[in-house]
């Protein structure tokens, strides 16, 4: 048996999980593991690759903790599309689809198995665990990367025992989602599960359940500003807010502050191909961060953030090993400025920054300036085509409820000219109802045809 499923069986009278069909305990999630393995029986077998077509609940969570200890490669997918389904099965190679119904009976498909990657292969002969994760797929297919997913539980082994409330908002087939997970059971900490992830719904429960810690991204905080969730909801309970996968501007940050002033902001940091990086903020309102984790590596070459980890994808089952190097080094494609004293500053993504005749532009600085306006509510900032200079600065814009488009534009122009270099000053402002984000609350800022 799992050191996890072991520990988990030793957390009497604690809270485990809630999620939208009630609330259980540590012992409730016992007795369903159990349950599910006599259900399971024979018809999973070790070294199967399993494919759970769910998001998180509480049943999802205790069949992934039976596939674990049943040293199965677990495919967790989210996703809707059948499409985007059929794909991602056919790339895992899974021979197993199982589905939960909503009174918690497993439906279990089995399916031949075309060629199983070598990859996988290699950690059924050695009895381990995998997981396989897909990237966005924003620029092209999603990439399938291979875990061994007892090392990434392993890493987890031996953490305290915290009576916290703290809500995963990230998705089950996510890293960071799955991180949370692992580090809240082995706290015996109490989970809560959303059923969707709207701003006034996630507020509600942190009201309804005491959630002391949020984990969540940039572009979802604002949505939450947005909703003027702090002024609808007791939020006084959160005792920290985690946020990355993206930058934060600085300008965002400071209004997250003055509307949860007792709130303490960590930002963290963490791949799909090196797992969470254990982080310690300069301060709540500083962006500057410290690695202080013992399974990670990292150094910065000419301005890009490069890790190396003892939690690190076995490799891609789709895709070459491009971005890592011949001695394990994953190039993340962060640009980072490092300081004296062992801080980084994350500043963007490589692939992001915009070429305005030679000068480099990065958005989430312009979007910093531009959240400093009153009447800026969000923006996105990215580069279109110009045939003169290359590429020129573009802003999507979210202004306040009734504010007139022709003066917002003369108050964001004139406010620019005295924050930013003119070649930084967007050249065309847009104004929409919402700017464009992906599914994992993440701004998509790909550059654009002029």
């Amino acid at each position: 048996m799992t050191w996890l499923i072991n520990h988990i069986a030793s957390l009497a009278n604690r809270n485990a999980i809630s999620d939208s069909t009630g609330k259980y305990t540590y012992p409730e999630l016992t007795t369903e593991v159990n349950r599910y393995q006599e259900v399971v029986g024979t018809q999973i077998m070790p070294g199967d690759t399993v494919v759970i077509l769910s998001d998180y609940n509480f049943r999802a969570i205790a069949l992934f903790l039976v596939l674990l200890n049943k040293k199965c490669i677990i495919v967790p997918i989210v996703s809707k599309i059948q499409r985007e389904i059929d794909n991602r099965i056919e790339v895992a190679s899974g021979n197993k689809i199982i589905q939960i119904t909503s009174e918690g009976a497993l439906t279990i498909e089995t399916r031949s198995q075309k060629r199983v990657h070598d990859l996988t292969l290699g950690l059924v002969e050695q009895g381990q665990a995998g997981l396989i994760l897909f990237s966005s797929g924003s620029t092209g297919e999603p990439k399938a990367m291979i875990h061994n997913l007892d090392v990434l539980v392993d890493s987890f082994q031996g953490k305290k025992l915290k009576k916290l409330n703290i809500l995963i908002f990230l998705m089950f087939d996510h890293i960071g989602g799955l991180n949370t997970l692992i580090s809240t059971l082995s706290m015996g900490a109490h989970i809560i599960l959303p059923a969707n992830r709207d701003a006034l719904d996630i507020a509600a429960l942190i009201e309804k359940h005491k959630v002391h810690v949020l984990p969540t991204s940039p572009t979802f905080l604002n949505m939450m500003l947005m909703a003027n969730v702090a002024n609808k909801y007791n939020l006084g309970t959160l005792k920290m807010i985690t946020y990355g996968t993206e930058s934060m501007p600085e300008s965002l940050l400071q209004r997250l502050r003055d509307t949860f002033p007792k709130t303490r902001f960590l930002q963290t940091f963490g791949t799909s191909e090196t797992g969470i990086v254990q982080t310690s903020s300069r301060s709540s309102g500083s962006l500057e961060i410290k690695f202080n984790d013992l399974d990670q590596e990292y150094k910065v070459v000419n301005g890009e953030l490069w890790i190396r980890s003892k939690t690190q994808v076995l490799g891609y089952l789709n895709a070459k090993m491009d971005s890592f190097t011949e001695d394990n080094w994953f190039r993340t494609g962060d640009l980072v400025e490092e300081l004296n004293d062992g801080y980084i500053r994350i500043i963007g993504r490589a692939k992001e920054v915009i070429n305005v005749g030679g000068e480099k532009v990065l958005p989430t600085e312009v979007e910093s300036i531009l959240l400093e306006i009153d009447i800026v509510l969000d923006t996105l900032v990215y580069g279109v085509k110009n045939a003169i200079t290359g590429q020129s600065v573009v802003a999507d814009i979210v202004l306040v409820d009734g504010i007139e488009t022709k003066s917002a534009k003369k108050k964001i122009r004139k406010y620019c000219r005295t924050r930013l270099s003119g070649f930084k000053i967007p050249t065309k402002l847009i104004f929409l109802d919402k700017t464009n984000t992906s599914d994992r609350f993440k701004k998509i800022r790909l550059s654009k045809d002029a």
